[in-house]
């Protein structure tokens, strides 16, 4: 079977590996931390001692990084990945990065004759270990019909939404409206909790009202309400504060590019900032609830 590389086993990307490793994939893996390359190890992964000696014999070349500079870095950078893969190899992004540096790290990738994606997904450290995320591509349909049957092994949804760099394009726009619907829902259950409601049966009741959405369906912030989100087990491991941050300023950058008017964006932005400034950066996103309670 065909070797892959799989460069980033953070949060995401670690069990996003695993899910390729459980249908019988052969991956050589690099991460700055040396215990998610043991987890991978564990697993059945072969451990590479940088992202060059990865993508060593590897046809395919899947990233999974924090931000666009460390993807520019390692594909066109420092890395200069781009200049050391095999004949023909599919270049699969998992980040969630700005819009125009997929658009440029993909047209020297092509230069170079590789087809390459940009891929971002949606559904959390749950849906990552689960194998049921959502993938979001960019690119031409024929790097996409490669890129299929390994998405099919680490995500439930896969959505074709443009050329490249659209794929980077869409996921900003949810996950800015994913902060706005978080902050609201933390608003809403902030405000009943103070007037004497109880938090679970104010849920129940926004989950089959009009106020419904998905914060409130499957990753309530009010502790206690909902099992097995980070709200439950003090704001720990899912999606962080910082990571939120980044994205939203993704999407206010994107938003002067489009000459698009998002004030509830910006406003997202900001309290997201004010959050991570006092310290909850590393918490996940849906501790903005901290921010709203009363002290």
């Amino acid at each position: 079977m065909n070797t892959i590389a799989f460069i980033g086993l953070g949060h995401m990307g670690g069990p996003m590996a695993l899910n390729l490793i459980k249908a019988g994939y052969m991956l050589q893996v690099f991460d700055l931390v040396p215990a998610s390359l043991e987890i991978a190890k564990a697993a059945g992964a072969k451990v590479a001692s940088s992202a060059m000696e990865a993508v060593k014999d590897a046809s395919v070349v899947i990233s999974m990084l924090p931000a666009s500079q460390h993807v520019e870095d390692l594909y066109l950078g420092r890395g200069n990945l781009l200049s050391h893969l095999s004949a023909g190899a599919l270049v699969i992004d998992c980040s969630t990065i700005a819009t125009q540096t997929a658009i440029t790290v993909a047209k020297v990738a092509e230069a170079k004759g590789f087809d390459m994606i940009d891929a971002p997904v949606s559904g959390g450290t749950a849906g990552a270990a689960a194998g049921t995320l959502t993938f979001i591509v960019g690119g031409s349909q024929s790097a996409l019909d490669r890129a299929r049957p390994l998405l099919e092994k680490m995500g439930k949804n896969i959505f074709h939404a443009g050329a490249h760099g659209a794929g980077q394009t869409a996921k900003i726009c949810n996950n800015m409206l994913l902060a706005i619907h978080m902050i609201g829902t933390a608003e809403a259950l902030n405000l009943g909790v103070s007037l004497g409601l109880d938090p679970k049966v104010l849920s129940e009741i926004i989950q089959k009202s009009s106020g419904r959405n998905w914060s409130t369906e499957v990753y309530n912030p009010w502790p206690g309400v909902m099992e097995n989100v980070p709200a439950s087990r003090e704001y720990q491991g899912g999606f962080g504060v910082d990571l939120m941050l980044k994205d939203l300023g993704l999407a206010m950058e994107a938003a002067l590019h489009g000459k698009s008017p998002t004030p509830l964006g910006a406003v997202a932005r900001n309290l997201y900032h004010i959050h991570s400034q006092a310290g909850q950066g590393g918490l996940d996103f849906s501790s903005i609830l901290t921010l709203l309670q009363k002290h």
